[in-house]
């Protein structure tokens, strides 16, 4: 994500980009899940929505607005990306670590979910990945609107 250009910035704060990005996670899953249906065809699902969460920051114009939860998740990371950890206010820069550590204790739940096909074992670490990474977004959100009055750059993002 560092290496956006400002473009793919404006266009990856698009709503439609986040909630597809969201999307495509449980569409992955579901299309590892796959192999015990269609065998090794499950590739072509599992490239085709990595393909799609590489080339999805590109995928939509800049939104008409950027006063939006899932814009200003954007432009929150884009500040977290952009900054020295010493650079960010301190109530911010704990929990982002916690949520991504937490999302990360999922992936092996998830991983053994897939591998042995439990249902339950799968969806379990699924939603800790999901609700994880949705409360590091959101802590990006609160990032931005601490950060957007105190440089003239951030408040220009928002309109």
């Amino acid at each position: 994500m560092a290496v956006l250009s400002d473009d793919t910035w404006k266009r990856h704060a698009n709503p439609w980009s986040v909630w597809t990005r969201y999307a495509a996670f449980p569409v992955l899953v579901l299309a590892v899940w796959s192999r015990d249906w269609i065998g090794w065809w499950s590739l072509l699902p599992v490239g085709l929505t990595i393909a799609w969460l590489a080339y999805n920051p590109r995928a939509f114009p800049p939104p008409a607005s950027t006063d939006s939860w899932a814009s200003k998740a954007v432009l929150g990371e884009r500040i977290w990306v952009g900054l020295q950890r010493d650079e960010i206010p301190e109530r911010h820069r704990i929990v982002p670590g916690v949520a991504a550590g937490i999302s990360m204790c999922g992936l092996p739940v998830l991983t053994w979910g897939l591998i042995v096909l439990d249902l339950a074992v799968t969806l379990l670490g699924m939603m800790v990945v999901i609700l994880a990474k949705t409360w590091f977004v959101d802590r990006m959100v609160w990032l931005f609107e601490d950060m957007k009055d105190q440089n003239p750059e951030y408040r220009s993002w928002l309109y």
